[in-house]
């Protein structure tokens, strides 16, 4: 895996920095003059390479202490040969990387490895997608990583990568189970609608679709759908990018309401070819388990609900107390079912070089994880990724061209297995019986493995190219276009035979069920552009103007076969004796846009950036296709002025930036203003009817999101101590939801343009200190915070719609409405609930009005980056404050035939205890059962889920090039999901659907090998 330094970007074949303290001091002391005089005569040739710790870097100035016209420079290779005496001191020195002194000591070969220096990182280029800007000039919010954070996590998805690095952006997992998506939001939640609030993904100038491309029909073992995020690689990624203010924003017009997610892909270098491998190993294990009843506890609580409802002789089917199963059994379900150890596996490996004008990088990756469920399951997914660069002699016409190109095999268990490692009986039968078959136990288990008889599957083949094309005309007058084109193939199947089932049902393959789900998408973008760049005096001005041609075709085809001779024959829709369409959509998108920027820069101290666009979406109506959205962004870079570089001498940077403007959302789907008709799955006289499924809007037009920003950013003694305080406003309008309409209408809503608004506001603070920085040791420390708040600023007749249960003006869109839990009654032992409106009744809909906010009150990270010589070490902790439900929310009724947690041994028993439970019973009482579902839907149910997690740690040695020669080795071992900090009950405070996989404690290790 290449390790690039993006401090040194643009700089490949910049030459001759030239600093360093030109003192004059030898480590040699003679005894006499003239012996002096002849040692100083004895000169001798001495060469080395420079890298980056794994890569070449050119044009490192090389010169000796002391000797001012002694100079050299590191050609495209790396190296470099100077002519010095034993005595010589050598001063390395390159932008953006920690000069470095070196004694000679007649040595003839020096091999240096250089360091980042954090304090220059203001001179970095940042890529604001269709320009690229300076750090210290950038006007909007950017948030960034590169691949070296990003290689030091064990991860297969983009996006955990991104999990605690960034102010403003949180993520969160939604199953451990492997191939599973992330939920992603970037400065809050700005649509009504769950499926309105992702991002834009933009691949190398590529836009990527993120909608899920699986179905509710076969996308059964995740909480989500199958995202098509998994496809990329993360060891491709050289840079990514977020983009969250309207300055940064407002330039992709409709599409960057949400933010957008620039990833760059690696790219050829100049210099001789180089290959890179990295081989990593490692398993996967669940964080913790809950702690449940064991088998007397359990058997206790069951025979002491009986009792308490009179009860004395057991039901039939209360197997585990009436004498079916042994009552001295025990099973740890959690370690059967969940508690396996998953193994991972990853190779990735690349080959790299080039000249001056050409240069080119093939990579190749393969991973494969395997599952903690029981059985033979494994996620495969393998990649290409390839990458041109091509310029003329003139270096006037450039042509770039990146490929990649990923293959996924995700192979699991129909079913998420972790409820039933929950809430299974502790005394339940073995798994399997003395022949090693699935145990039914005499028809009296409901064996969870039946369901290893279906199995599921996806394969998705992901291809995405684009090229670039330009041509500098005249000094400062670039001509450039784009060209990218998408392939996407999705097959899913989930199949479930009959063999899932107890063989006492008599079930055959007649009964047997298979769903599949093919789903296609290709799209293709043209983008033309024209920059300008000219220096005006003491100010320079950057212009550009654009424009975007894009077309997005999507098909899916849902089906489902029933009935078949045998199950062995299940693959073959054909042998079904009854085949149904579930579902079948063919969509085209069709988006056209012009987009403008003008940047001016005075004195390098004023600057005022200016960007637009007009829009046309084919999702909207005639007369409402088009929209224009744009937004000012401006910075007063007061460090340079010379009141404070004469007065304020601490003070190395500084810089106050504010924005506002516009942007759009037309993530609402194709077609949702037309009059559509759907299949109505009835035959009359052998022909299908159609049914009418949405009316004609011509109304129907932007969701509009109005963005303000103010922040600071300081820099402290040059830079060590550098911070960013910023202050962001939201506001998202016309909503895109559906308007209920009366029933006699024949449809429940109409698409249409709700005048609601959502406010996202919050603080995002981001600290970078450089704590030790010398040749031997540098500390670098990174802190990002941030506090957000969400809220519903107006919704007209929200009491009268549908989402009134929902909604609350005034407060957050992630709420829940529940009953306040006011105790126990300690005279009946039953839980006790707030009448709100003194009825003297308890009801859903008067008196469950408690809110609680499950967003998140703050989040953030602490990152922390050590070197000592070969050794690095990396580690990250995340913390989260917050509510979310607790285990109350997910388990049975105490008493009933389901397991608990331990600590629902401390109940209520007699009048006059005042116990956390509530009375035992086996649920023939109805007052105690719905005592319980309360309970469940209270505030008692919601409880502190705030945790710090050590989410990533990464250790590297890099074995010194005196033993290796000219080959690179280096070892790390790595881990995620280290250590959990939290008061929570359940089985992770992060997951926020219960009765899934949470996510797992991954450690690995890996050596990289680079010649």
């Amino acid at each position: 895996m290449n390790n690039f330094s993006l401090s040194r970007g643009g700089r490949a074949f910049c030459f001759l920095f030239f600093m360093g303290a030109m003192l004059s001091f030898s480590p040699v002391q003679a005894n006499n003059s003239s012996r002096q005089s002849l040692v100083n005569t004895q000169q001798h040739q001495v060469q080395g390479t420079v890298t980056d710790g794994s890569n070449p870097l050119a044009g490192v100035s090389i010169s000796i202490q002391g000797k001012s016209n002694v100079v050299t420079a590191t050609d495209y290779s790396g190296r470099y040969t100077l002519s010095v005496a034993p005595q010589d001191v050598l001063v390395f020195a390159y932008v953006g990387y920690r000069t470095q002194t070196v004694y000679v000591q007649g040595r003839t070969t020096i091999n240096i490895s250089l360091q980042e220096n954090t304090t220059q990182l203001q001179e970095v280029k940042i890529n604001a997608g269709y320009y690229s800007v300076k750090n210290s000039e950038r006007t909007g919010s950017i948030s960034k990583i590169t691949a070296k954070d990003i290689e030091k996590q064990p991860v297969t998805n983009v996006l955990a990568t991104m999990q605690g690095r960034m102010a403003g952006v949180n993520i969160t997992q939604n199953s451990g189970v492997p191939g599973s998506g992330f939920e992603i939001q970037i400065r809050g939640q700005n649509s009504l609608r769950a499926d309105g609030n992702q991002p834009l993904y933009i691949i190398d100038g590529v836009p990527y679709a993120s909608d899920a491309i699986g179905s509710f029909y076969t996308s059964s073992t995740t909480p989500r759908q199958t995202s098509p995020i998994n496809s990329i690689n993360p060891g491709d990624i050289e840079s990514l990018e977020v983009l969250k203010d309207a300055d940064a924003t407002a330039i992709y017009g409709s599409r960057g309401a949400n933010g957008v997610v620039l990833i760059t892909t690696k790219r050829g270098k100049e210099g001789t070819t180089r290959f890179s491998a990295t081989v990593s190993s490692g398993f996967g294990q669940v964080t913790r388990f809950m702690d449940l009843m064991h088998t007397p506890e359990y058997l206790q609580m069951r025979r002491e609900a009986y009792a308490n409802d009179g009860i004395t002789d057991y039901p039939a089917d209360a197997y585990d107390v009436n004498g079916r199963w042994d009552p001295n059994r025990e099973t740890d379900w959690q370690k059967a079912l969940i508690g396996g150890t998953s193994s991972y596996t990853t190779v990735q490996s690349s080959l790299s070089g080039g000249s001056a004008q050409t240069q080119f990088l093939l990579s190749g990756n393969y991973s494969k994880e395997t599952t903690v469920f029981p059985g033979d399951f494994e996620y495969v997914k393998g990649n290409m990724h390839v990458n041109l660069n091509h310029a003329s002699e003139n270096k006037k016409f450039r042509i770039n061209f990146t490929g990649g190109y990923t293959a996924q095999d995700n192979f699991l268990p129909p079913t998420d297995f972790t409820r039933e490692a929950l809430t299974i009986a502790p005394n339940a039968p073995a798994l399997y019986d003395a022949n090693g078959n699935v145990n039914w136990e005499d028809n009296t288990f409901n064996n969870p493995l039946g369901s290893l008889a279906g199995k599921f599957r996806s394969l998705t083949d992901d291809l995405i190219a684009n090229s670039v094309l330009s041509y500098e005309w005249v000094e400062g007058l670039v001509l450039k276009s784009s060209f990218g084109y998408s392939d996407l193939r999705h097959d899913e199947t989930n199949t479930q035979p009959s063999t899932m089932y107890n063989p006492a049902y008599g079930l055959g393959s007649e009964a047997s069920l298979i769903f599949e789900n093919k789903t296609n998408r290709q799209s293709w973008i043209v983008e033309p552009q024209i920059s300008w760049n000219r220096k005006m005096g003491s100010g320079k001005m950057e212009t550009l103007v654009g424009s975007t041609f894009q077309e997005q075709t999507s098909d899916q085809l849902v089906t489902m076969g029933s009935g078949f001779s045998s199950n062995s024959q299940m693959d073959n829709p054909g042998s079904a004796a009854h085949y149904a369409i579930q579902s079948s959509n063919q969509t085209v998108y069709k988006y056209q846009a012009f987009f403008g920027r003008v940047n001016f820069n005075w004195l390098e101290r004023y600057i005022v950036n200016v960007t637009g666009r007009r829009d046309g979406s084919s999702r909207f109506g005639p007369g409402k296709q088009f929209a224009t959205f744009g937004a000012l962004g401006a910075a007063w870079l007061f460090g340079n002025e010379a009141f404070m570089k004469n007065h304020v001498g601490f003070l190395s940077f500084g810089k106050l930036r504010g924005s506002y403007g516009t942007t759009g959302n037309d993530q609402i789907g194709d077609y949702q203003y037309l009059d559509t008709y759907t299949s109505s799955g009835n035959n009359y006289q052998g022909i299908s009817g159609l049914s009418p499924s949405r009316l004609f809007n011509p109304n129907f037009g932007w969701e509009t999101n109005t963005k303000l920003e103010l922040a600071l950013e300081t820099g402290f003694l040059e830079d060590r101590i550098f911070t960013t305080l910023g202050w962001y406003r939201n506001r998202s309008s016309s909503q895109l939801v559906g308007i209920p309409l009366p029933g006699t209408t024949g449809f429940t809503s109409l698409q249409a343009n709700l005048d609601a608004t959502v406010q996202n506001t919050g603080i995002e603070i981001s600290i970078r200190t450089v704590n030790i920085s010398n040749s031997n040791f540098s500390w670098i420390s990174n802190l990002n915070f941030t506090q957000a708040r969400n809220e519903l600023l107006s919704f007209p007749n929200l009491d009268g719609s549908p989402y009134r249960n929902q909604y609350v003006i005034g407060q957050p869109l992630n709420i829940t409405k529940v009953y306040h839990y006011t105790g126990l009654n300690p005279q009946t032992g039953v839980y006790q609930f707030e009448d709100v409106n003194g009825d003297g009744a308890i009801t859903a809909a008067n008196d469950r009005k408690t809110i609680k906010n499950l967003n998140p009150q703050f989040y953030g990270g602490l990152q922390n980056q050590l070197h000592y010589g070969p050794v690095q070490l990396d580690f990250l902790f995340q913390f989260v404050k917050q509510e979310n439900f607790n285990p109350t929310f997910m388990f049975g009724m105490p008493g009933t035939m389901t397991n608990q947690p331990a600590a629902v041994t401390e109940h209520w028993q007699q009048a006059g205890d005042n116990e956390p439970y509530q009375v035992y019973s086996s649920g023939v009482k109805s007052n105690i059962q719905r005592a319980n579902t309360r309970h469940a839907q209270s505030d008692a149910g919601i409880s502190d889920a705030s945790y710090i997690r050590l989410k990533n740690i990464s250790l590297s040695y890099d074995v010194p090039e005196r033993w290796t020669g000219k080959m690179k080795l280096r070892f790390s071992l790595q881990g995620q999901n280290m250590l959990t900090f939290t008061k929570y009950k359940g089985a992770d405070p992060e997951f926020k659907t219960a009765g899934f996989l949470p996510p797992l404690r991954i450690y690995t290790s890996s050596v990289q090998i680079t010649f």
